[in-house]
């Protein structure tokens, strides 16, 4: 999730061995990115780590029993320090395309708002699209830590160096697998900071562009099936709902601007979820932040239930549930028979 109007994200960070500059230059400058964060500097806490984590991670001490991950494994997901994770890698090659963080869905029922209902809808759908497609490439390559035999495969679920996410370029079958769930997170986690699902308006202002109105929804959204395959109808999506403009020329001065709607940057608990310190004007406005981290921790762990869905559907329960332990389980070969 961006973290102001007119920025784009900036990090240099080491993927494993490959270096990585995600800076986007504007006027000879590199400006920071306006998002739930993925480095834990320039404002950002690495929100996006936090969450997942949150919402994923095992019990200290404790073995997955295949609703969580184990620590290594989940270093891949959510990443850690000097690493963008799977969740944090849209934020590496991805930076402007808008359906990988569910931007510029804008829209006010207001007369003579420059974006109609059906171009704002049009535009979501085009996320959950996005999403979908990367969910469903985690799942179509996922087969990869499993061998001829349906045993798992040593080699595609090593863990001795972090798996690479950029550019597309493939790797181990554990880490595919993770990089297309990761990558789908990433899209969804932005959708409760960049949009008006969950939060409320600022009451002590008039509402409009600058301070749109709030839905006040529950998490998880219907609006992100991503399992499905099949995008929401423009009929699901409510008349209200809008997420934020991101335009790096300024073409965002007569809409809601992404700056007056995100709930991107605080202090999140990674343990717990619990959070403070919100740092936007919206995520200041009756908890919003604590909304958007909420329904972000409460969609990444259905988004991983339905995932193992997936698994169990396509390849068959038995085959399903192996992959399954392969991806989350730090010694699959070992536990993952």
């Amino acid at each position: 999730m961006r973290k102001q109007a007119r920025a784009v994200r900036r990090g240099m960070l080491s993927l494993g061995a490959v270096p990585l500059a995600a800076a986007v230059l504007l006027g000879g400058q590199a400006r920071p990115a306006a998002a739930f964060g993925t480095i834990n500097s320039l404002g950002q806490h690495a929100e996006h780590e936090r969450i997942t984590r949150a919402a994923l991670a095992c019990p200290p001490g404790r073995a997955s029993d295949g609703s969580c991950f184990e620590p290594r494994s989940l270093d891949q997901v959510a990443g850690h320090t000097g690493t963008f994770g799977a969740v944090g890698s849209p934020d590496s090659d991805e930076i402007t395309v808008s359906a990988a963080h569910c931007d510029n869905a804008d829209h006010l029922a207001r007369p003579g708002y420059p974006t109609s209902r059906e171009q704002a809808s049009s535009q979501l759908i085009s996320c959950v699209t996005h999403l979908q497609w990367r969910f469903g490439r985690g799942a179509d390559t996922a087969s990869g830590v499993l061998g001829g035999g349906g045993t798992v495969a040593p080699a595609e679920v090593d863990l001795g160096k972090d798996c690479v996410f950029t550019l597309g370029i493939p790797g181990r079958g554990k880490c595919n697998a993770i990089e297309g769930f990761g990558r789908a997170l990433h899209g969804v986690q932005d959708f409760y900071s960049h949009s008006n699902w969950t939060d409320r308006a600022d009451p002590d202002r008039p509402t409009g562009k600058d301070n749109p109105p709030g839905l006040q929804r529950a998490a998880p959204s219907p609006l992100l099936q991503l399992s499905e395959g099949k995008p929401p109808s423009p009929g699901a999506i409510p008349e209200d709902l809008t997420t934020g403009c991101f335009s790096l020329l300024g073409g965002c001065s007569s809409r809601v601007d992404h700056a007056a709607l995100n709930k991107d940057t605080g202090l999140i608990d990674p343990a717990t979820g619990t959070t403070s310190g919100p740092t936007t004007p919206r995520g200041k406005v009756a908890r919003n932040f604590d909304r958007a981290v909420q329904g972000a921790i409460a969609d990444t762990r259905r988004q991983w239930a339905d995932f193992r869905g997936l698994l169990a559907e396509r390849y068959g329960k038995e085959r399903g549930d192996r992959i399954g332990c392969a991806l989350t389980h730090d010694n699959p070969v070992r536990d993952c028979r």
